[in-house]
């Protein structure tokens, strides 16, 4: 089967998915070539669109995503990458998901979760996050 990347420019949607805890963790984009060095790697790789460049999850953090499973949706345009991930968490603000704020029922938007690590330290200056690793 061929992923579609020529539906959407070239890249694909990919829901990174906690193997264990069925939690979602983040959402980034794939292009051909972050695809194939995921499925040979086993490790997640990511197309950076505001840098234009490959970018591995977990360069600068360390928070790296292990490939256990990679499902495709029916249209072959989005992928669902199921992870073990190694690290407290993904998100650069330091929590376990980037999905950590809810809207309430009044569209207040409030934190849910507690940070797992210090942005601060994890990202210390010559370990700084790339616009990128935010997302």
């Amino acid at each position: 089967m061929e992923i579609a990347f020529e539906k959407s420019g070239g890249l694909v949607p990919a829901i990174i998915q906690d193997q264990a805890s069925g939690d979602v963790l983040m959402l980034g984009f794939m292009n051909a070539e972050s695809f194939a060095l995921t499925q040979r790697t086993r490790e997640v790789v990511f197309f950076s669109r505001s840098r234009n460049q490959l970018w591995r999850k977990g360069e600068s953090s360390g928070h790296v995503l292990k490939v256990a499973d990679i499902r495709v949706d029916c249209d072959a345009d989005a992928l669902l990458i199921r992870v073990n991930p190694i690290g407290p968490g993904v998100c650069h603000e330091g929590y376990r998901s980037c999905f950590f704020r809810s809207l309430n029922g009044e569209g207040a938007l409030g934190v849910i979760a507690k940070r797992t690590f210090s942005p601060e330290i994890v990202y210390a200056p010559a370990k700084s996050p790339t616009a990128n690793e935010a997302k």
